[in-house]
């Protein structure tokens, strides 16, 4: 079936778009909700839901914060300035350190 799109009016083009964006739409709704059903075929075939394999059926718990930990080591030359002694030593706990300042000096 072929179309002679050169003959029609602006009119009937976009009406023409129109009509086949709207069975565009129509066409993936169609083939989302056949594959969807083999999917669903597959997964009953081995004992799962989609929920179970997609894990939407139960959520694993994410990783927890931690709270806070208080401060141990204090910046001598800014005060504002703490750090907890857990992960990387910030700046200014290096500096002082090479600058001869004992741990001790630095704690709180």
């Amino acid at each position: 079936m072929a179309i002679d799109l050169t003959k029609m009016s602006r009119k009937e083009l976009t009406k023409l778009r129109a009509d086949i964006d709207k069975e565009l739409i129509e066409a993936d709704e169609r083939e989302r909700q056949e594959a969807l059903k083999a999917a669903e075929q597959a997964a009953a075939k081995f004992g799962f839901s989609l929920d179970e394999l997609s894990g939407k059926g139960k959520r694993r718990k994410g990783k927890q914060k931690r709270a806070q930990s208080a401060p141990k080591f204090r910046n001598p030359e800014n005060p504002e300035q703490t750090w907890s002694g857990l992960g990387r030593k910030p700046q200014w706990f290096h500096d002082a350190i090479a600058n001869g300042v004992p741990t001790e000096k630095l704690e709180i």
